[in-house]
């Protein structure tokens, strides 16, 4: 909703597409515009990224330490999709790494920046 509206939970918000769309489940995906990958579930809020894609979760006292899996952290991403360039991201998102290669979305750090292209355009 980024600031526009009340904001939702994920399980929320599905709950309200499954209504209104009569499914089960709602397949997302995670993505931003620096990224020429995204990450894609299923359901169940957890995600999976293609091979040339890679998520890191980081301690969010400490930027250069990583977290074992099953622990919260921040989210960095690296994109090797385009051939000229590579987006490593560090991102203000809270996450989990799993041990099967999946990842979920958990929220975003308190009080961080509304961030999105969506904004721009008022």
């Amino acid at each position: 909703m980024k600031g526009k509206r009340k904001e939702m939970i994920r399980e929320e918000l599905h709950k309200i597409l499954c209504e209104g769309f009569h499914v089960k489940s709602i397949h997302s995906e995670f993505g931003m515009t620096e990224l020429l990958s995204q990450g894609y579930s299923k359901g169940n809020g957890l995600f999976h990224t293609p091979p040339w894609m890679k998520i890191l979760i980081r301690d969010t006292n400490d930027p250069l330490s990583l977290l074992d899996n099953k622990k919260t952290g921040a989210i960095n991403v690296i994109d090797l999709a385009n051939y000229y360039s590579c987006s490593f991201i560090a991102t203000q998102d809270l996450g989990k790494f799993h041990q099967d290669g999946s990842f979920e979305i958990l929220g975003r750090f308190d009080n961080s920046d509304i961030r999105g292209c969506n904004l721009l355009v008022q």
